[in-house]
Order: C-alpha cells, then structure tokens, then sequence
C-alpha cells in the first residue's frame, strides 16, 4: 500500500518526524509492505455492489498485524471497571458479563496506533477519545490513524469513512486542550 494523504492533527507528523522518527520510519515501512491486491477477495452481497470483489476490512487488519507484530508493536488493553455509584432511584443493573475492555491496535513505546478502515464514528472515537484515554492509561505521546483515502473506501463495503470527510470534520472541529498529537495517514493500494 502507499501513503497517498497525510493530515497533521495537534502537531502529530511534527513531534513523530522530532521525537520518533524512526517509529514513523517503522510504520512507513510496514505500509509499504501490506499487499492490498491479497485483501481484495470479499465478495459483495450488498443491493448496490451484489457479487463485486471489495477489500476486505478483515483481511486489510490481518495484514497489518501480520507486519507490526514482529517488530515489537503490541496490542495493548486496558480492562474497564465500571462504577455502579451513578445508578438512580435504586436501579441495579445486572451484570455486565465479560469483563469490558478498550484496546489500541499497536503501540510501542509512547507512539499509539489505529487501523482503521470501518465505519466513520470509529475514525471520529479513535482520535478524539481513545488517544486521549492512551495517553493516561498506556502513556502514549503520539498516535497515528491509519484510515483509507475515498478511491480506497469506494471500493469497500458501503458506510467507510475515508480520510478527506475525516480531515475535513477534524479540520472544523479544531484541537481541544485534551487532544492528543495524531497524524492521519490516508492510504491507497
């Protein structure tokens, strides 16, 4: 895959190419090396795109994982110990099951990174909520957000967010005092 659109978000391309550049080096080299063709065997079953061969989100995540982890990139979770202290009028709420969780896909270090190549809330929480929780509980500095360009998402299952409507939303939303450095790295195959 290649690197076809970068988007600087609070400083984050600047304080990788400063503090972390050969993390950043890292990363550029791992995308390089994502065969994208491989991941192009998900069959459509949608009303629109019925039988088309689409990349594969599935397949596109496998593969990155198959380059970070050797490289000493490691998923990190942090489990979730919700309070009950909130609950009114005497609720009680059943139990909550298996122990919840949040994850960041890669992190080494003080980088965070985020695969992400579904729906558009996702890109939207990766960036504005869960770097800022990694920041505190996993203690990164800087995170990257690995997201598809429009001509990558066109040929993806419907409702894939892709880099330009990301940039372009983060743009008018401006940085918030909590944000965290991120650079969105958009891709194509």
């Amino acid at each position: 895959m290649i690197i076809a659109a970068e988007y600087s978000f609070n400083q984050g391309k600047e304080l990788l190419e400063e503090q972390y550049a050969s993390y950043f080096d890292d990363i550029k080299s791992i995308i390089k090396r994502v065969n994208a063709a491989q991941c192009k065997n998900k069959r459509s079953d949608e009303k629109t795109m019925r039988g088309k061969v689409l990349y594969s989100p599935i397949a596109l995540n496998q593969e990155f994982k198959h380059y970070f982890t050797p490289k000493g990139w490691k998923n990190h979770k942090v489990e979730c110990d919700y309070a009950n202290e909130h609950y009114v009028d005497g609720y009680q709420p059943k139990s909550i099951g298996k122990k919840p969780y949040r994850d960041m896909d890669f992190v080494k270090d003080q980088v965070g990174v985020e695969v992400q190549f579904g729906k558009y809330a996702f890109m939207v929480y990766n960036v504005c909520a869960k770097m800022t929780i990694f920041s505190k509980l996993a203690g990164i500095k800087v995170g990257v957000e690995i997201v598809p360009v429009k001509d990558l998402a066109d040929e993806m299952s419907s409702g894939v967010s892709y880099f330009e409507q990301f940039v372009w939303d983060l743009k008018n939303r401006g940085v918030s005092n909590i944000d965290l450095p991120v650079l969105i790295l958009g891709l194509a195959p």
